[in-house]
């Protein structure tokens, strides 16, 4: 163990940056990497302001964080794959390889995950953090270390695109236009969905949303959402609805946006269970898929951001010195309209 300086979540309603100790030792199959920037996720926030989500409850002192790029400063014995100076992400959930859901390649269901910032492992609001390389990928030069921190919620997007099974020229609607919703819209677009409806209650929220290609704002504080996609899609409906809000209201209304045939992505998770018209979801022969996580999804997400069909800069709304990180959750508490991801710095 090595005493560094870290973020820690003390309790619930206290954050504070002290000294930690956390493991260092570099041994087989693992890197050590120089962390330059971390994302502000809404599980974090989650963890500060309730202390818990669902069973995972913070019953110790834990470092947050797990959206994070960084360099390679030292390897362990057997790394063919990475060498010192490679700029990185970090795909922050590690399973059992020998798990039978790591076996059926469904790695990210594995109940022996661990996951960074998820009681009781901590995260990587620290300046170095200890990683498997097989869960460590190279950046291409042209995706800055802002963008790396942002794969791991784009990836979250593609495993909700995957899940859909987009056919080129779908439409597709979602529901919430947060970070996550807005960055399923883009990986639905990416997959070939010729447009994507987002729908919101924050127009600065869906102002930023509408600045990709393709996707139509609704803000459904002024505009009906079942009238909308009926509108635009002469009253068929959509191919795939993502669910991406979280909120129960949702699905008060939600079979009546896909087509008949089409598919429901459920990516928002309520914090309390809803009511399903199962009826409803039937006659139409809906398919309702769910998202946990992603698997598979970084090499993917890292293509398209490298070649330059995928541009995550502007949701990237503000970003705040490692010393002020206290300050970064605080406004990211706020939960302010005009903020999607906010973003921690900690080189030097």
């Amino acid at each position: 163990m090595t005493a560094v300086r870290a973020l820690v979540l003390e309790k619930q309603h206290e954050l504070k940056l002290r000294d930690i100790d956390l493991p260092m030792e570099v041994g087989p199959g693992l890197v050590k990497i120089r962390i330059h920037t971390v994302g502000v996720c809404g599980s974090d926030v989650h963890y500060y302001t309730h202390g818990k989500i669902g069973p995972f409850v913070v019953n110790a002192p834990m470092v947050l964080g797990h959206e994070a790029a960084g360099t390679v400063v030292e390897i362990g014995e057997g790394v063919k794959t990475l060498k010192v100076g490679d700029r990185v992400c970090m795909e922050p959930g590690v399973p059992d390889p020998t798990s039978r859901a790591s076996r059926l390649g469904l790695y990210n269901v594995d109940p022996a995950v661990t996951f960074w910032a998820t009681p009781p492992i901590h995260g990587v609001l620290t300046p170095f953090v200890v990683h498997p390389a097989n869960y460590t990928f190279k950046l291409p030069d042209n995706v800055s270390f802002a963008e790396g921190a942002m794969v791991e919620p784009f990836a979250v997007g593609m495993q909700a695109a995957a899940k859909a099974k987009i056919t080129p020229g779908d439409t597709a609607v979602v529901l919430g236009a947060g970070p996550i919703g807005t960055m399923v819209a883009i990986a639905a677009l990416a997959g070939g969905c010729a447009r994507a409806i987002v729908a919101d209650l924050a127009q600065p929220k869906l102002d930023i949303a509408a600045r990709y290609q393709g996707v139509i704002p609704i803000n459904i504080r002024e505009k009906n959402i079942v009238s909308e996609v009926k509108r635009l899609t002469d009253d068929w409906g959509a191919d795939v609805v993502f669910e991406c809000s979280g909120s129960p209201h949702a699905w008060k209304t939600i079979m009546d946006l896909p087509r008949p045939g089409g598919a429901i992505v459920v990516v928002g998770l309520p914090v309390e269970p809803v009511p399903v018209d199962i009826a409803a979801a039937s006659t139409k022969e809906l398919r309702i898929e769910n998202v946990f996580r992603y698997a598979h999804q970084y090499d993917r997400a890292i293509a398209l951001m490298g070649s330059g069909r995928v541009d995550l800069r502007p949701l990237i709304s503000a970003t705040f010195p490692f010393e002020k990180s206290v300050q970064a959750f605080d406004r990211a508490v706020e939960a302010r309209p005009t903020d999607v991801k906010l973003q921690i710095s900690i080189a030097e």
